[in-house]
């Protein structure tokens, strides 16, 4: 079996440790160790600088390469990747599997990680990937917005490596190792929570147990000791925001999926950034990050707008479109005015509706539509009430009288014009 495993690429110590678990074996680690030294020889160490932390100070991070796992959308296996947060005191290490890499996988994984600490260190030690930083610099790194509000949110500072330089966090260097040298080599699963599940249990098991070679400590026993020192959790967990650009339009609201929500007077015409979860809609100030406003969310179609932000007079934009809905029909203006007094602001795009209804349908039947709207005195939603009217085409009635019927004066005159002209 230990021939067969060697074969495989595994070491020692993965070896003893599944003697142990799977077949009951009760020697000792060493003598397995002095058996597998016998079969491939034993290569001398490589000295190592050791970094002193203190107690809560410092934790790194890093990804490594997971085992084989299959694929449920393929079928197929497929390497994983596996998150590893190592605490610069304790060595005790969170390893993640993932299948997916992002800059919110990246952040969504830190905060799993520090709700298995039940807590946090004051700085984070990563290198350059991605995920985390956008723009090396020792000095000034800038790093991904998401990843930089998370550990804001969450009271730590990222304290990104030197370029090309992975010794300053050699401690999950040789977590990652070490997780993919001993549990993992060779081994492949079938789901993704099967994989999860075998590491944690040799988390568990054996990496929290032994002792460490540099502090010659069980790894269990000083993570007890460092816990205390850690940053409390926050109460509410960090809120994943998709972000975007919105225009403020002339009814004093920005759009996000259908829905409608009021910015704070004075804001109209410009672009101002959003943010926006399955909770919340937020307006930020472009220059300074202030909040602005922030909305629950809307269903599609509704609006959102505060008292305070309704405008007190007429804005002029919304004049000029009231006059344009006069001049389309004298019952297309009197609908447009009653929905603006009756619903503010949040009837703009309603008015603008009735103006595109105009042009679609005829200036003829949407004042007509409009006209049966105030006789039946719909208050919900006119504008939706003349859309439907004029979406069934009601049959043409005759008029004497219609802005596009002339009157019939004048072809009797022009008639007598043409008629009473001498012939050339």
């Amino acid at each position: 079996m230990i021939e067969t495993a060697l074969a495989k690429g595994r070491n020692a110590k993965a070896i003893w440790q599944e003697l142990v678990d799977d077949h009951g074996f009760r020697g000792g680690y060493t003598g397995v160790r002095r058996f597998v030294r016998k079969l491939r020889g034993q290569a001398s160490p490589e000295a190592r600088a050791v970094i002193v932390t203190p107690p809560g100070e410092e934790a790194q991070v890093d990804y490594g390469s997971g085992p084989q796992v299959r694929d449920p959308r393929t079928g197929r296996y497929r390497r994983t990747r596996m998150f590893v947060l190592t605490l610069g005191c304790s060595r005790k290490s969170v390893r993640l599997l993932t299948f997916h890499s992002s800059s919110r996988q990246w952040a969504e994984l830190h905060e799993i990680a520090f709700r298995r600490l039940g807590g946090v260190t004051r700085t984070i030690v990563l290198d350059n990937l991605r995920e985390g930083v956008l723009q090396p610099d020792i000095y000034d790194p800038e790093l991904n917005t998401t990843y930089r509000e998370l550990l804001a949110h969450y009271g730590a500072t990222a304290l990104p490596c030197r370029v090309r330089d992975a010794d300053r966090k050699g401690k999950v260097e040789r977590a990652v190792g070490h997780a993919k040298e001993t549990p993992l080599k060779g081994q492949r699963f079938e789901s993704l929570q099967e994989a999860q599940a075998y590491l944690d249990r040799w988390e568990r098991n054996w990496a929290d147990t032994r002792i460490h070679g540099t502090t010659k400590r069980q790894v269990a026993t000083m993570f007890a000791e460092e816990k205390p020192h850690f940053l409390p959790l926050p109460i509410e967990p960090f809120r994943f925001f998709q972000r975007g650009q919105r225009t403020v339009h002339f009814d004093g609201c920005i759009e996000v999926e259908a829905a409608y929500y009021g910015a704070p007077p004075g804001w109209i015409g410009r672009r101002i950034p959003v943010q926006w979860d399955e909770r919340c809609v937020r307006l930020l100030h472009p220059t300074t990050g202030e909040l602005l406003r922030e909305h629950p969310r809307q269903p599609r179609g509704q609006h959102r707008l505060l008292p305070e932000d309704h405008p007190v007079r007429t804005p002029p934009t919304t004049a000029l479109l009231l006059r344009r809905c006069e001049q389309a029909g004298p019952n297309i203006g009197a609908l447009a005015k009653q929905m603006f007094a009756g619903y503010g602001p949040v009837a703009i795009r309603r008015i603008q509706g009735l103006l595109w209804l105009a042009k679609r349908h005829g200036a003829a039947h949407a004042d007509d539509a409009c006209a049966a709207a105030l006789e039946i005195g719909v208050a919900s939603n006119p504008y939706r009430f003349v859309r439907r009217w004029l979406e069934r085409k009601p049959s043409l009635t005759l008029r004497q009288i219609d802005p596009i019927i002339r009157q019939l004066s004048l072809y009797r005159d022009c008639i007598d014009r043409k008629t009473q002209e001498p012939f050339s």
